[in-house]
């Protein structure tokens, strides 16, 4: 057994970082054609079917009507989510304002033809992709389950230098100040 004074710089695999899910999202703006080719593009790059996003209210100025489809996500987990990462993150940069306080993180790829299996067609166009990523450290289901929940102690919690310095070591990119 280790004493409170052990634990501060030793490695503990329940202190470790590790990604939950990545969301990759595509905002068409629209239904129809549009829709159906970002569905398309966004399939290829995550690897999987994705889901519809349907507008939450109406917007006059831009036509669109609460429950049109608008867009379309995909939600990455394990493996799947860990070779996304390893493909985006290079072609975006980051920064420590983009990491909220509990270490989850978000970015933008403007154009889908910087993944390498995209190019461009003239009749498509380029679409844009949303991403965000959810980090956790293991045991943290214990505030989420129904039964028996508990909270888990601030000490525990992931917070933005964690986060940071696990994407770093991991996915060996640079994270601007």
């Amino acid at each position: 057994m280790s004493s409170e004074s052990d634990s501060g710089a030793d490695f503990h695999e329940m202190r470790e970082p590790r990604v939950e899910k990545v969301v990759v999202h595509m905002g068409v703006g629209r239904g129809g054609r549009e829709l159906q080719e970002g569905e398309e593009i966004l399939a290829e790059i995550a690897g999987q079917s994705p889901v519809r996003t349907v507008a939450q209210q109406t917007v006059g100025e831009f036509e669109i009507r609460e429950g049109d489809p608008i867009g379309a996500k995909v939600t990455l987990r394990a493996e799947d989510a860990h070779e996304f990462l390893e493909t985006a993150l290079p072609l975006t940069e980051l920064s420590a304002s983009q990491f909220d306080d509990t270490g989850n993180f978000s970015f933008g790829v403007e154009e889908h033809t910087d993944f390498p299996s995209q190019e461009y067609d003239p009749q498509i166009g380029i679409y844009g992709l949303d991403v965000t990523v959810n980090l956790v450290r293991p045991g943290y289901r214990v505030a989420k389950r129904d039964q028996a929940s508990r909270s888990i102690p601030s000490s525990h919690r992931l917070d933005t230098d964690d986060a940071v310095a696990f994407v770093k070591s991991t996915y060996d990119v640079e994270v601007s100040e």
